[in-house]
């Protein structure tokens, strides 16, 4: 049982919170999908975990997409913006999650 509870917190952890942009929201309304950030060390087990406990839904399927940080240059200093993951989660027919509260 423990074991169970260490997994189910550190699923509940991997998912940092959604990307609410405009290709979001088209993938949203297309295809059925969310799109989540998420930490570096996430694996498509611990999102699935966490976003049906989280959210009472059942997950299809989990894309991971690793997004690298930019590169920033402010006069002659050069820096970068850091490497982050994000998870597209497919929904199964029917199934829906509300981010306005509603």
């Amino acid at each position: 049982m423990s074991e169970n509870i260490k997994m189910t917190d550190r699923a509940l952890r991997s998912v940092l919170g959604p990307q609410i942009t405009e290709k979001a929201t088209m993938i949203a309304d297309k295809y059925n999908q969310v799109a989540f950030k998420v930490t570096k060390d996430a694996t498509k087990s611990d999102i699935k975990m966490a976003i049906e406990t989280m959210f009472k839904v059942e997950v299809m399927a989990v894309n991971l997409l690793n997004v690298n940080g930019k590169t920033k240059r402010s006069g002659r200093a050069i820096g970068k913006r850091a490497d982050w993951k994000k998870a597209y989660v497919s929904l199964k027919p029917g199934q829906e999650i509300n981010f306005t509260g509603e």
